[in-house]
Protein backbone atom coordinates (compact mmCIF):
# COMPACT_ATOMS: atom_id res chain seq x y z
CA UNK A 1 0.00 0.00 0.00
CA UNK A 2 1.28 3.54 -1.33
CA UNK A 3 1.50 6.27 1.90
CA UNK A 4 -1.51 8.33 1.88
CA UNK A 5 -1.97 11.80 0.99
CA UNK A 6 -2.30 12.19 4.62
CA UNK A 7 0.61 10.48 5.65
CA UNK A 8 3.66 12.57 6.20
CA UNK A 9 6.49 10.96 4.61
CA UNK A 10 9.61 12.81 4.28
CA UNK A 11 12.97 15.08 6.16
CA UNK A 12 14.05 12.87 8.69
CA UNK A 13 16.06 14.58 11.54
CA UNK A 14 18.03 12.21 13.80
CA UNK A 15 18.51 14.34 17.27
CA UNK A 16 22.04 12.89 18.39
CA UNK A 17 23.73 9.88 17.80
CA UNK A 18 24.42 6.23 19.09
CA UNK A 19 22.45 5.95 22.48
CA UNK A 20 25.58 6.62 24.82
CA UNK A 21 23.39 6.80 28.14
CA UNK A 22 20.16 6.02 29.50
CA UNK A 23 19.73 9.57 30.10
CA UNK A 24 19.35 10.41 26.18
CA UNK A 25 16.28 8.25 25.82
CA UNK A 26 13.55 10.52 24.74
CA UNK A 27 10.59 10.70 27.31
CA UNK A 28 7.95 13.15 25.94
CA UNK A 29 7.50 14.84 22.75
CA UNK A 30 5.33 18.24 22.19
CA UNK A 31 4.47 20.35 19.78
CA UNK A 32 3.47 24.15 21.02
CA UNK A 33 0.41 25.99 19.77
CA UNK A 34 1.57 27.03 16.49
CA UNK A 35 3.88 24.22 15.92
CA UNK A 36 6.75 26.51 15.08
CA UNK A 37 8.65 25.16 18.55
CA UNK A 38 9.48 21.73 19.37
CA UNK A 39 10.14 20.22 22.95
CA UNK A 40 11.44 17.08 24.00
CA UNK A 41 12.15 15.94 27.40
CA UNK A 42 14.59 13.36 28.26
CA UNK A 43 15.21 11.00 31.17
CA UNK A 44 18.26 12.76 32.16
CA UNK A 45 15.76 15.35 33.17
CA UNK A 46 16.95 17.73 29.92
CA UNK A 47 14.61 19.73 28.08
CA UNK A 48 15.52 20.75 24.10
CA UNK A 49 13.04 22.99 22.21
CA UNK A 50 13.52 22.89 18.68
CA UNK A 51 12.30 25.90 16.30
CA UNK A 52 11.34 25.70 12.55
CA UNK A 53 13.48 27.64 10.11
CA UNK A 54 11.87 30.33 7.92
CA UNK A 55 11.49 29.47 4.71
CA UNK A 56 14.00 29.66 2.13
CA UNK A 57 13.89 32.24 -0.71
CA UNK A 58 15.90 29.98 -2.87
CA UNK A 59 13.45 27.67 -2.30
CA UNK A 60 10.00 28.96 -1.78
CA UNK A 61 7.94 25.39 -1.63
CA UNK A 62 10.52 24.20 0.33
CA UNK A 63 8.99 24.26 4.48
CA UNK A 64 11.92 25.46 7.18
CA UNK A 65 13.25 22.64 9.04
CA UNK A 66 13.62 22.64 12.92
CA UNK A 67 17.00 23.23 14.49
CA UNK A 68 17.62 23.19 18.02
CA UNK A 69 16.59 26.57 19.66
CA UNK A 70 17.48 25.77 23.10
CA UNK A 71 18.63 22.74 25.48
CA UNK A 72 18.25 23.20 29.46
CA UNK A 73 18.30 20.93 32.73
CA UNK A 74 15.05 20.79 33.82
CA UNK A 75 14.73 18.55 37.02
CA UNK A 76 17.47 16.71 38.96
CA UNK A 77 17.50 13.48 41.05
CA UNK A 78 16.49 13.77 44.31
CA UNK A 79 15.94 11.75 47.21
CA UNK A 80 12.73 11.04 49.70
CA UNK A 81 14.46 11.09 52.89
CA UNK A 82 11.11 10.16 54.52
CA UNK A 83 9.96 7.46 52.46
CA UNK A 84 13.45 6.49 51.74
CA UNK A 85 13.10 6.63 47.69
CA UNK A 86 14.66 8.10 44.77
CA UNK A 87 13.03 10.78 42.46
CA UNK A 88 14.26 10.15 39.00
CA UNK A 89 14.99 13.02 36.99
CA UNK A 90 13.23 12.37 34.12
CA UNK A 91 10.64 14.10 32.35
CA UNK A 92 7.47 12.61 32.35
CA UNK A 93 5.15 15.23 30.22
CA UNK A 94 6.01 18.83 28.95
CA UNK A 95 3.23 21.26 28.08
CA UNK A 96 2.84 24.28 26.20
CA UNK A 97 1.30 27.35 27.50
CA UNK A 98 -0.42 29.35 24.72
CA UNK A 99 1.49 32.17 24.16
CA UNK A 100 0.38 35.55 25.44
CA UNK A 101 3.55 37.90 24.31
CA UNK A 102 6.86 37.88 22.77
CA UNK A 103 8.04 34.56 25.69
CA UNK A 104 7.09 31.25 25.44
CA UNK A 105 6.04 29.28 28.58
CA UNK A 106 6.10 25.83 29.24
CA UNK A 107 5.25 23.57 31.97
CA UNK A 108 7.11 19.71 32.71
CA UNK A 109 7.29 17.29 35.23
CA UNK A 110 9.18 14.21 36.65
CA UNK A 111 7.32 11.97 38.67
CA UNK A 112 6.69 14.45 41.74
CA UNK A 113 7.62 17.96 40.88
CA UNK A 114 6.08 20.40 37.70
CA UNK A 115 8.22 23.72 37.33
CA UNK A 116 6.87 26.71 35.12
CA UNK A 117 9.56 27.91 32.51
CA UNK A 118 9.81 31.11 30.76
CA UNK A 119 11.68 31.46 27.47
CA UNK A 120 12.44 34.77 26.15
CA UNK A 121 15.10 36.32 23.12
CA UNK A 122 17.59 39.05 23.62
CA UNK A 123 19.09 40.63 20.49
CA UNK A 124 19.71 43.95 21.40
CA UNK A 125 21.82 45.39 24.44
CA UNK A 126 21.55 48.88 25.18
CA UNK A 127 24.56 51.00 25.79
CA UNK A 128 25.42 55.02 26.34
CA UNK A 129 24.27 55.19 30.01
CA UNK A 130 24.81 58.27 31.78
CA UNK A 131 25.45 56.86 35.64
CA UNK A 132 27.22 53.52 34.50
CA UNK A 133 30.85 52.96 32.08
CA UNK A 134 30.64 49.82 29.71
CA UNK A 135 31.45 47.19 32.44
CA UNK A 136 28.32 47.97 34.12
CA UNK A 137 30.44 50.34 37.47
CA UNK A 138 28.79 53.83 38.77
CA UNK A 139 30.70 56.28 36.87
CA UNK A 140 32.07 59.12 39.12
CA UNK A 141 29.06 61.60 39.15
CA UNK A 142 31.60 64.78 38.78
CA UNK A 143 32.70 63.63 35.76
CA UNK A 144 29.56 63.33 34.36
CA UNK A 145 28.83 67.15 32.29
CA UNK A 146 26.94 66.17 29.79
CA UNK A 147 23.61 63.85 28.99
CA UNK A 148 23.46 61.09 26.44
CA UNK A 149 19.88 58.97 25.27
CA UNK A 150 20.81 55.15 25.83
CA UNK A 151 20.52 53.12 22.53
CA UNK A 152 19.64 49.56 21.32
CA UNK A 153 22.02 47.69 19.91
CA UNK A 154 22.32 44.19 17.99
CA UNK A 155 23.78 41.35 19.83
CA UNK A 156 24.24 37.39 18.59
CA UNK A 157 20.85 36.33 19.61
CA UNK A 158 20.57 34.75 23.29
CA UNK A 159 17.53 32.40 24.47
CA UNK A 160 17.42 32.67 28.09
CA UNK A 161 15.18 29.82 29.99
CA UNK A 162 14.30 31.09 33.49
CA UNK A 163 12.00 28.76 35.71
CA UNK A 164 8.48 31.04 37.23
CA UNK A 165 7.17 28.73 39.58
CA UNK A 166 7.79 25.35 40.74
CA UNK A 167 4.79 23.33 42.23
CA UNK A 168 5.87 20.29 44.40
CA UNK A 169 4.19 18.43 47.07
CA UNK A 170 0.89 17.95 45.42
CA UNK A 171 1.91 14.12 44.47
CA UNK A 172 2.19 11.40 46.54
CA UNK A 173 2.22 9.17 43.72
CA UNK A 174 3.74 9.33 40.20
CA UNK A 175 2.93 12.19 38.30
CA UNK A 176 1.52 10.56 34.74
CA UNK A 177 0.20 13.64 32.74
CA UNK A 178 -0.40 17.27 32.77
CA UNK A 179 -2.92 19.20 31.03
CA UNK A 180 -3.59 23.27 30.70
CA UNK A 181 -6.92 24.54 31.02
CA UNK A 182 -8.94 26.36 27.63
CA UNK A 183 -9.24 29.34 30.37
CA UNK A 184 -5.52 29.53 30.29
CA UNK A 185 -5.22 30.08 34.15
CA UNK A 186 -5.66 26.94 35.80
CA UNK A 187 -4.24 23.15 34.72
CA UNK A 188 -4.32 19.59 36.05
CA UNK A 189 -2.01 17.06 36.99
CA UNK A 190 -2.64 13.09 37.33
CA UNK A 191 -0.79 10.37 39.28
CA UNK A 192 -2.11 6.74 40.10
CA UNK A 193 -4.63 7.71 42.32
CA UNK A 194 -5.10 11.62 42.35
CA UNK A 195 -5.73 14.45 40.31
CA UNK A 196 -5.13 18.24 41.32
CA UNK A 197 -6.01 21.00 39.46
CA UNK A 198 -3.75 24.01 39.84
CA UNK A 199 -3.49 27.94 39.37
CA UNK A 200 -0.55 28.88 37.07
CA UNK A 201 -0.01 31.51 40.06
CA UNK A 202 -0.16 30.04 42.56
CA UNK A 203 2.55 26.98 43.85
CA UNK A 204 1.83 26.49 47.49
CA UNK A 205 -1.50 24.96 47.04
CA UNK A 206 -3.78 22.71 44.94
CA UNK A 207 -7.39 21.30 45.00
CA UNK A 208 -8.21 17.83 45.33
CA UNK A 209 -10.47 17.30 42.17
CA UNK A 210 -10.19 13.44 41.59
CA UNK A 211 -9.47 10.86 44.84
CA UNK A 212 -9.97 6.98 43.91
CA UNK A 213 -7.63 5.96 46.77
CA UNK A 214 -9.42 3.55 48.98
CA UNK A 215 -9.83 3.38 52.45
CA UNK A 216 -7.34 -0.13 52.22
CA UNK A 217 -5.08 -0.35 49.60
CA UNK A 218 -5.95 -3.93 49.32
CA UNK A 219 -9.12 -2.95 47.69
CA UNK A 220 -7.45 -0.83 45.07
CA UNK A 221 -8.79 -1.97 41.94
CA UNK A 222 -7.97 0.14 39.66
CA UNK A 223 -5.40 3.03 38.65
CA UNK A 224 -5.59 6.63 36.72
CA UNK A 225 -3.29 6.18 33.89
CA UNK A 226 -3.62 9.80 31.67
CA UNK A 227 -5.94 12.89 31.91
CA UNK A 228 -6.90 16.01 29.63
CA UNK A 229 -8.85 18.91 30.01
CA UNK A 230 -11.48 19.26 26.94
CA UNK A 231 -9.66 21.62 24.31
CA UNK A 232 -12.78 24.50 24.32
CA UNK A 233 -14.78 23.68 27.85
CA UNK A 234 -12.98 24.83 30.76
CA UNK A 235 -15.19 22.65 33.14
CA UNK A 236 -14.83 19.35 31.67
CA UNK A 237 -12.35 16.63 31.62
CA UNK A 238 -11.61 13.13 31.19
CA UNK A 239 -9.31 10.50 32.58
CA UNK A 240 -8.40 6.97 31.78
CA UNK A 241 -7.78 4.21 33.68
CA UNK A 242 -5.72 0.52 33.59
CA UNK A 243 -9.38 -1.09 33.72
CA UNK A 244 -10.28 0.46 30.38
CA UNK A 245 -12.60 2.80 31.02
CA UNK A 246 -12.98 6.40 30.21
CA UNK A 247 -14.32 8.83 32.86
CA UNK A 248 -15.70 12.14 31.73
CA UNK A 249 -16.44 14.80 34.54
CA UNK A 250 -18.02 18.10 35.06
CA UNK A 251 -16.68 20.66 37.16
CA UNK A 252 -19.69 22.15 37.63
CA UNK A 253 -21.59 19.25 39.21
CA UNK A 254 -19.19 19.13 42.40
CA UNK A 255 -15.87 20.18 43.68
CA UNK A 256 -14.81 16.45 43.68
CA UNK A 257 -15.34 14.94 40.82
CA UNK A 258 -15.48 11.59 42.24
CA UNK A 259 -18.63 10.66 40.49
CA UNK A 260 -18.11 11.00 36.82
CA UNK A 261 -20.85 12.39 34.82
CA UNK A 262 -20.05 9.78 31.84
CA UNK A 263 -18.18 6.34 31.70
CA UNK A 264 -17.10 5.29 28.32
CA UNK A 265 -16.32 1.28 28.79
CA UNK A 266 -16.64 -1.39 25.81
CA UNK A 267 -18.38 -4.62 26.90
CA UNK A 268 -15.52 -7.03 26.35
CA UNK A 269 -15.90 -9.74 24.11
CA UNK A 270 -15.62 -13.15 26.04
CA UNK A 271 -14.55 -15.14 22.98
CA UNK A 272 -11.29 -12.84 23.86
CA UNK A 273 -11.26 -13.70 27.18
CA UNK A 274 -7.35 -14.63 28.22
CA UNK A 275 -5.06 -14.22 31.37
CA UNK A 276 -3.90 -10.56 29.54
CA UNK A 277 -7.17 -9.62 28.92
CA UNK A 278 -7.19 -6.36 31.62
CA UNK A 279 -3.55 -5.97 31.19
CA UNK A 280 -3.52 -5.44 27.36
CA UNK A 281 -7.14 -3.47 28.15
CA UNK A 282 -5.44 -0.70 30.28
CA UNK A 283 -5.45 2.49 28.35
CA UNK A 284 -2.27 4.19 28.01
CA UNK A 285 -3.34 7.99 26.37
CA UNK A 286 -6.16 9.68 26.05
CA UNK A 287 -6.52 12.78 23.28
CA UNK A 288 -8.91 15.01 22.98
CA UNK A 289 -10.10 15.68 19.17
CA UNK A 290 -9.18 19.16 18.29
CA UNK A 291 -13.21 19.89 17.62
CA UNK A 292 -13.92 18.69 21.01
CA UNK A 293 -16.45 15.93 20.08
CA UNK A 294 -13.98 12.86 19.90
CA UNK A 295 -11.61 11.14 22.55
CA UNK A 296 -8.93 9.03 20.87
CA UNK A 297 -7.16 6.29 23.28
CA UNK A 298 -4.60 3.86 23.07
CA UNK A 299 -4.59 0.19 24.77
CA UNK A 300 -1.79 -1.93 24.20
CA UNK A 301 -3.71 -3.66 21.03
CA UNK A 302 -5.63 -1.36 19.39
CA UNK A 303 -6.43 2.55 18.99
CA UNK A 304 -10.04 3.93 19.91
CA UNK A 305 -12.38 6.82 18.93
CA UNK A 306 -15.24 7.42 21.15
CA UNK A 307 -17.80 9.99 20.42
CA UNK A 308 -18.66 12.41 23.68
CA UNK A 309 -22.18 11.26 22.84
CA UNK A 310 -21.85 7.69 23.07
CA UNK A 311 -20.84 5.78 26.18
CA UNK A 312 -21.42 2.32 25.25
CA UNK A 313 -18.56 1.56 22.74
CA UNK A 314 -16.38 3.31 20.64
CA UNK A 315 -17.14 4.61 17.05
CA UNK A 316 -13.77 3.18 15.35
CA UNK A 317 -11.80 0.47 16.39
CA UNK A 318 -8.41 -0.02 14.65
CA UNK A 319 -6.12 -2.93 15.00
CA UNK A 320 -2.06 -1.33 15.62
CA UNK A 321 -0.21 -4.73 15.51
CA UNK A 322 -2.74 -7.53 16.04
CA UNK A 323 -0.38 -10.19 15.01
CA UNK A 324 0.85 -9.94 18.49
CA UNK A 325 -2.01 -11.44 20.15
CA UNK A 326 -0.20 -14.94 19.97
CA UNK A 327 3.09 -13.31 21.60
CA UNK A 328 1.62 -12.15 24.34
CA UNK A 329 3.25 -14.54 26.62
CA UNK A 330 6.54 -13.67 25.65
CA UNK A 331 5.54 -9.95 25.81
CA UNK A 332 4.28 -10.50 29.33
CA UNK A 333 7.38 -12.78 30.53
CA UNK A 334 10.18 -9.52 28.93
CA UNK A 335 7.55 -6.74 30.25
CA UNK A 336 6.88 -5.46 27.31
CA UNK A 337 3.54 -5.90 27.56
CA UNK A 338 3.10 -2.78 29.85
CA UNK A 339 4.74 -0.49 27.51
CA UNK A 340 2.81 2.71 27.50
CA UNK A 341 1.93 4.07 23.53
CA UNK A 342 0.94 7.35 23.45
CA UNK A 343 -1.61 8.62 20.22
CA UNK A 344 -2.29 11.69 18.10
CA UNK A 345 -4.32 13.52 16.29
CA UNK A 346 -3.75 15.72 13.15
CA UNK A 347 -4.67 19.17 12.66
CA UNK A 348 -8.56 18.38 11.04
CA UNK A 349 -8.97 14.86 13.25
CA UNK A 350 -9.22 12.82 10.00
CA UNK A 351 -6.19 10.86 10.81
CA UNK A 352 -4.71 9.20 14.24
CA UNK A 353 -0.91 7.98 14.59
CA UNK A 354 0.44 5.82 17.67
CA UNK A 355 3.80 4.13 17.50
CA UNK A 356 4.64 0.13 17.71
CA UNK A 357 7.96 -2.03 17.97
CA UNK A 358 10.63 -2.43 15.74
CA UNK A 359 10.50 1.54 15.08
CA UNK A 360 7.42 1.06 13.22
CA UNK A 361 4.79 3.74 13.84
CA UNK A 362 1.39 3.34 12.48
CA UNK A 363 -1.43 5.83 10.45
CA UNK A 364 -5.04 5.18 10.00
CA UNK A 365 -7.17 7.49 7.60
CA UNK A 366 -10.69 8.24 9.62
CA UNK A 367 -11.88 8.95 6.23
CA UNK A 368 -10.88 6.61 3.45
CA UNK A 369 -10.27 3.59 5.94
CA UNK A 370 -6.77 3.15 4.74
CA UNK A 371 -3.68 2.24 6.99
CA UNK A 372 0.13 2.52 7.08
CA UNK A 373 2.73 1.06 8.71
CA UNK A 374 6.14 3.54 8.38
CA UNK A 375 9.53 2.87 9.56
CA UNK A 376 11.64 5.61 11.57
CA UNK A 377 15.02 4.37 11.93
CA UNK A 378 18.72 5.39 10.34
CA UNK A 379 18.67 2.80 7.90
CA UNK A 380 15.25 3.21 6.47
CA UNK A 381 15.20 7.09 6.88
CA UNK A 382 17.63 9.30 4.89
CA UNK A 383 17.28 12.99 4.87
CA UNK A 384 14.91 13.62 2.02
CA UNK A 385 14.01 9.82 1.69
CA UNK A 386 10.52 9.18 0.89
CA UNK A 387 9.18 6.32 3.68
CA UNK A 388 8.49 3.37 2.06
CA UNK A 389 5.44 1.39 3.93
CA UNK A 390 6.37 -1.62 5.71
CA UNK A 391 4.68 -4.83 5.79
CA UNK A 392 4.82 -7.38 9.25
CA UNK A 393 3.40 -10.77 7.70
CA UNK A 394 2.42 -13.37 10.12
CA UNK A 395 2.68 -16.50 8.58
CA UNK A 396 2.50 -18.32 4.63
CA UNK A 397 3.97 -16.17 1.71
CA UNK A 398 6.41 -13.72 2.45
CA UNK A 399 6.37 -10.90 -0.41
CA UNK A 400 9.59 -9.00 -0.58
CA UNK A 401 10.62 -6.37 1.91
CA UNK A 402 8.50 -8.07 4.46
CA UNK A 403 9.59 -8.62 8.09
CA UNK A 404 8.57 -11.80 10.15
CA UNK A 405 6.79 -10.92 13.07
CA UNK A 406 9.11 -13.34 14.99
CA UNK A 407 11.94 -10.91 13.70
CA UNK A 408 10.97 -7.93 15.47
CA UNK A 409 12.85 -5.92 17.69
CA UNK A 410 11.01 -5.58 20.90
CA UNK A 411 14.12 -3.26 22.21
CA UNK A 412 13.18 -0.70 19.44
CA UNK A 413 9.76 0.74 20.60
CA UNK A 414 8.07 3.90 19.29
CA UNK A 415 6.09 5.12 22.36
CA UNK A 416 6.53 9.58 21.66
CA UNK A 417 5.05 11.05 18.93
CA UNK A 418 3.22 14.47 18.06
CA UNK A 419 1.90 15.78 14.93
CA UNK A 420 1.70 19.75 14.04
CA UNK A 421 -1.29 21.42 15.42
CA UNK A 422 -2.11 22.33 12.00
CA UNK A 423 0.30 21.02 8.81
CA UNK A 424 1.38 17.41 7.95
CA UNK A 425 4.60 17.18 9.93
CA UNK A 426 5.10 14.49 12.96
CA UNK A 427 8.24 13.95 15.52
CA UNK A 428 8.93 10.61 16.39
CA UNK A 429 10.67 9.74 19.42
CA UNK A 430 12.88 6.73 18.96
CA UNK A 431 14.89 5.94 21.55
CA UNK A 432 17.67 8.43 21.91
CA UNK A 433 17.01 10.08 18.44
CA UNK A 434 14.17 12.39 17.05
CA UNK A 435 12.83 11.61 13.70
CA UNK A 436 11.00 14.72 12.19
CA UNK A 437 8.30 13.60 9.08
CA UNK A 438 7.23 16.01 6.46
CA UNK A 439 4.82 15.40 3.70
CA UNK A 440 6.24 17.73 1.21
CA UNK A 441 3.79 16.75 -1.59
CA UNK A 442 0.44 17.15 0.41
CA UNK A 443 1.19 19.87 2.96
CA UNK A 444 -1.89 21.50 2.15
CA UNK A 445 -3.85 18.51 2.38
CA UNK A 446 -5.31 17.29 5.42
Amino acid sequence: MQASPHCPANVPQPSSEEVTSGADIISTVEFNHTGELLATGDKGGRVVIFQREPESKNEPYSQGEYNVYSTFQSHEPEFDYLKSLEIEEKINKIKWLPQQNAAHSLLSTNDKTIKLWKITERDKRPEGYNLKDEEGKLKDLSTVTSLQVPVLKPMDLMVEVTPRRIFANGHTYHVNSISVNSDCETYMSADDLRINLWHLAITDRSFNIVDIKPANMEDLTEVITASEFHPHHCNLFVYSSSKGSLRLCDMRASALCDKHSKLYEEPEDPSNRSFFSEIISSVSDVKFSHSGRYMLTRDYLTVKVWDLNMETKPVETYQVHDYLRSKLCSLYENDCIFDKFECAWNGSDSVIMTGAYNNFFRMFDRNTKRDVTLEASRESSKPRAILKPRRVCVGGKRRKDDISVDSLDFTKKILHTAWHPTENIIAIAATNNLYIFQDKVNSEMH
